[in-house]
């Protein structure tokens, strides 16, 4: 599929697209424009995208996995934990849908502060 940038304050992450319908509904967004807000070692932001909860929807995911939060109609990158993961995982609120894997080290995304702009887009081909 295509790839996208998630700009996040000073923190540009690269990421690729699944084909998934939650990321066929975050594509057909862009580009989007919205305010970080940090959880543990997760950042996440309101999107204007709805989408129900896929059936592989999980809590537990991997450092550089996207989500989508459909409980709250937001995008979520874990690069830790959060509170309240269990030792050696990066739990999310509730499950989400995995829709986009970074290219870059999502770890980066620690140096995001609460409040700074983010931007999701299409990358230059």
């Amino acid at each position: 599929m295509r790839d996208i940038l998630i700009r996040a304050g000073r923190v540009v992450i690269r990421a690729r697209v699944r084909d998934t319908p939650t990321a066929h509904r975050i594509l057909a967004a862009l580009p989007i424009y919205a305010t970080a807000m940090t959880w543990g070692e997760e950042v996440y932001f309101r999107v204007p995208v709805s989408a129900d909860r896929e059936p592989e929807a999980r809590e537990v995911v991997e450092a550089g996995e996207i989500a989508f939060w459909p409980d709250g109609n937001a995008i979520a990158i874990g690069f830790g934990p959060t509170p309240i993961s269990r030792p050696g995982e990066i739990r999310l609120a509730s499950p989400c849908n995995v829709w986009a894997e970074a290219l870059d080290d999502v770890r980066a995304l620690a140096a995001v502060r609460e409040g700074e702009r983010v931007a999701v887009m299409e990358a230059d081909s």
